[in-house]
């Protein structure tokens, strides 16, 4: 494992969503600011959804009007046209839609069917297409469901099949509630890699049981290259009761760094993102990492 990961920061966006404490559009803006300086080449920056729906979400377009400059990809969440129009007036160059691979799931988070949730962004892919935007698309519970239990890989495959033939440049599956396990990995990624070549599956893994590292890892072995984590490990599901937060950016740099596998991210100053952060939500961050790194600071100071 001696080549190259990509890693697609999500923190200012998924890991910031589900965050009882509401940041300021300032403090997101220096958190970007500063996973960009930590090397992170690809941040999820925002979601234009409903404030009322996710008011920790209001303001992604100052967000992202605000770092443009840098030089990084920045990508936002778009539920649907309403969403898209607001994302490309804000200046959006990569955008995310998403759809789960549980009946359940899907009507809990957006209160509709499966194929429903297709039917509401196939014009905004159409759409993007048209501008040039590029779009990446989610799958959630692609490991299991909090509402239908186990999923059937199949139906994963279905759906990450239907977001590339509309034309989503990359797919990440996401284990929305942590519950994969290395073996289960594997056979998903191999199943979803019969229909999407591997390097455009993306690995999305929450840590609710302690698996992501280990899930990342038997992804790795199986030829996945492209990992969606988020600093300091924040998050979590507000439709999957019981799950924690997404794997620790710190944590899969640290594990890659360990492997010899390039990432291009600074370890301590993606601490330093961390910590200032989580100042601002008032709690430590749950990343291992990042209290090790904290406690031999501490020491050595």
């Amino acid at each position: 494992m001696s080549d190259t990961v990509r890693i697609v920061e999500v923190g200012p966006r998924d890991g910031l969503q589900n965050e009882k404490t509401p940041i300021s559009v300032e403090a997101r803006i220096a958190f970007v600011k500063a996973l960009v300086g930590a090397g992170l080449s690809t941040v999820e920056v925002g979601s234009f959804v409903s404030p009322k729906a996710v008011p920790q979400m209001t303001g992604s377009d100052e967000v992202l009007r605000a770092v443009q400059h840098l030089p990084a990809e920045f990508h936002v969440l778009v539920p649907n046209e309403k969403g898209y129009e607001a994302a490309r007036a804000a200046g959006a160059k990569v955008i995310a839609v998403f759809a789960s691979a549980s009946e359940g799931f899907s009507r809990a988070n957006i209160n509709c069917s499966v194929a429903e949730s297709v039917e509401r962004f196939k014009p905004v892919i159409t759409r993007a297409t048209a501008d040039g935007i590029k779009v990446r698309g989610y799958v959630s519970c692609v490991l299991g469901c909090p509402y239908d239990g186990a999923v059937d890989p199949q139906s994963v495959v279905d759906v990450t099949t239907l977001l590339w033939d509309l034309g989503c440049y990359e797919i990440s599956l996401g284990d929305t509630i942590g519950v994969g396990t290395p073996k289960k990995v594997r056979e998903l990624l191999r199943a979803c890699a019969e229909a999407v070549p591997m390097h455009s599956l993306a690995m999305h893994f929450h840590d609710t049981y302690g698996q992501a590292l280990a899930n990342i890892y038997a992804g790795l072995e199986e030829g996945a290259r492209v990992i969606d984590s988020a600093a300091g490990g924040l998050g979590g599901c507000p439709y999957a009761p019981g799950a924690s937060g997404n794997v620790a950016t710190e944590d899969v740099v640290y594990m890659l760094n360990g492997l010899g596998v390039t990432s291009g991210v600074d370890l301590e100053r993606l601490v330093a993102a961390s910590n200032a952060i989580a100042a601002e939500i008032g709690r430590p961050a749950p990343s291992r990492v990042t209290a090790a790194l904290n406690a031999k600071h501490k020491r050595a100071s």
